[in-house]
């Protein structure tokens, strides 16, 4: 049995190390709906430079990144996970309306320039730099 363990451990072991990293360019038509979606809508201005699939052993995720360099990430289903726009500002309506209005109340002046949301928690980062935690009610967990 401890045999068994020990090649089935390292059989996961060689087959994750091979499927690290499997990058490979898609078109945008190859999105899920969902992502292309999201595209025409908050970024229909935008030129796509790459859209590409990201698959490893347990998840697949889709990066797309535009001529100017900003950049979109989604999980398998095609929901945003992080937008990162460096120059514009992440629009508005994806940003979920308490960090919204958490912002605009404590950081008038500034924008949101990337926002990244997991399972537990949400982030963003300001103009001025700052990124602020919110939990998943949305409530301020962590200010750096």
């Amino acid at each position: 049995m401890k045999k068994l363990f020990i090649l089935f451990l390292a059989l996961f072991a060689v087959y994750t190390v091979a499927g690290a990293d499997n990058d490979k360019p898609i078109g945008v038509g190859e999105l899920p709906t969902k992502a292309q979606t999201f595209l025409t809508t908050h970024f229909k201005d935008k030129k796509v430079a790459l859209a590409k699939v990201e698959s490893n052993l347990l998840d697949k995720t889709y990066d797309v990144v535009f001529t100017d360099g900003e950049k979109l990430e989604f999980d398998k289903t095609g929901a945003w996970k992080e937008v990162d726009c460096k120059t514009t500002g992440v629009p508005e309506a994806i940003v979920p309306a308490a960090i919204l209005q958490y912002v605009k109340t404590h950081y008038e002046n500034q924008r949101i320039l990337f926002i990244e949301r997991e399972q537990k928690e949400t982030e963003i980062r300001l103009s001025n730099g700052l990124e602020i935690k919110f939990d998943k009610k949305n409530r301020v967990i962590d200010i750096d």
